[in-house]
């Protein structure tokens, strides 16, 4: 029987190598905490290393530096698992960085508040291999092995690691966006006077759609007893964030379609902060500065939107009117000027911490 490790005991990690040893696999957990920083060079002795790290998005990008940093732990012509999620590409660019191991992405699918279920009972298994070495019999012998201990699911594939990537940024991402979209039907449901269970009930009899992910008030259980609206959690927050970036870099001429994604995040942004759901969590992928640039921008546009009510009031020689939008262009401008005033702070900052560095 194969020796396996476990790089990271986070919520992913700790369940993993649970999972393993209950099955009679001998499992070396490695992290940086006291129970397990003494087993860093017992990792190198593993036949598998499973790899459940930090990946953050963060205002300065996404960083797979930890990740990067503990693949060396494997010992050489040993299989490295990358289970953490990762920007297309970065697979590839680590598989380059370390030849003498196999290192390969098998994207988690797990729920938040089902996450030992999902790893004993998978709906799938992706192995993802490095493009430059897919066609290789070692590579793809690797890939075997890992599927063969990992436990049973009704789907599993072995494809390039982009592939994998996307598969699993792509799945985040489309049931981020879904959850957008019902927030915004459930706003229209509401000005109709309809009842919005009874519409995603209808929509979700359609096998296309589904029943998940439909519900525009959710409470989760890393949330406690708060509710909130907008796609949040330790996932999709960061995931659309990252691969909104990636897009821009890689696709900057496609100005409709960057336009499509900075809006789906800017109005899931909003509905995160006026619920109040999972502010640490938005703050830690864009910052205290993004908030108050996510401000002057809903500010600014509240103020473009009070000149042209004020511009045809006075076209129509409505006074009332006239003088209403006068003063909403007042109390918003006020508004935008302690946003502009924050976001100097908030950028002082940042630079003093700069130049600190």
């Amino acid at each position: 029987m194969k020796k396996l490790g476990c790089i990271g005991q986070g919520w992913i990690g700790k369940n993993l190598s649970d999972h393993f040893e209950e099955r009679g696999f001998e499992v070396v957990r490695y992290a940086m905490t006291p129970e397990f920083e003494s087993n860093r060079d017992a990792i190198s002795a593993c036949d598998i290393v499973f790899i459940a790290v930090p990946t953050p998005s963060t205002p300065e990008g996404f960083d797979a530096s930890i990740l990067e940093d503990v693949i060396g732990l494997v010992g050489t012509g040993k299989i490295a698992v990358i289970k953490s999620t990762v920007l297309p590409g970065t697979t590839d660019r680590i598989a380059r960085m370390y030849p003498e191991q196999f290192v390969l992405h098998a994207p988690e699918f797990l729920r938040e508040t089902s996450v030992r279920h999902d790893i004993d009972h998978p709906d799938r298994h992706i192995i993802g291999i490095p493009r430059v070495h897919f066609d290789e019999v070692a590579w793809q012998d690797a890939a075997r092995a890992v599927l063969e201990v990992l436990p049973p699911a009704p789907y599993q594939a072995v494809c390039s690691a982009a592939e994998a990537e996307l598969t699993k940024y792509g799945g985040n991402n489309f049931l981020y966006t879904k959850v957008v979209f019902m927030n915004m039907l459930y706003d229209l449901a509401m000005h109709h006077g309809a009842r919005f269970e009874e519409v995603a009930q209808n929509m979700a009899a359609d096998p296309r759609i589904g029943t998940s992910h439909m519900r525009p008030v959710h409470q989760y259980d890393h949330m406690g007893a708060l509710a909130g609206r907008g796609a949040g959690g330790h996932c999709f927050i960061k995931d659309f964030a990252a691969l909104r970036e990636q897009y821009v870099m890689m696709l900057p001429h496609d100005t409709e379609g960057i336009a499509l994604l900075r809006a789906l995040e800017a109005k899931n942004n909003r509905l995160l902060r006026d619920s109040g759901k999972d502010l640490d969590l938005l703050h830690g992928v864009y910052g205290k500065l993004g908030d108050d640039m996510a401000l002057m921008q809903d500010y600014t546009q509240k103020e473009k939107d009070d000149i042209t009510a004020m511009e045809r009031a006075y076209e129509k020689h409505d006074l009332a009117t006239l003088a209403a939008a006068y003063e909403r262009a007042g109390r918003d401008l006020a508004e935008l000027r302690d946003a502009y005033v924050n976001a100097g702070g908030d950028l002082r900052a940042l630079s003093a911490l700069d130049l600190q560095a």
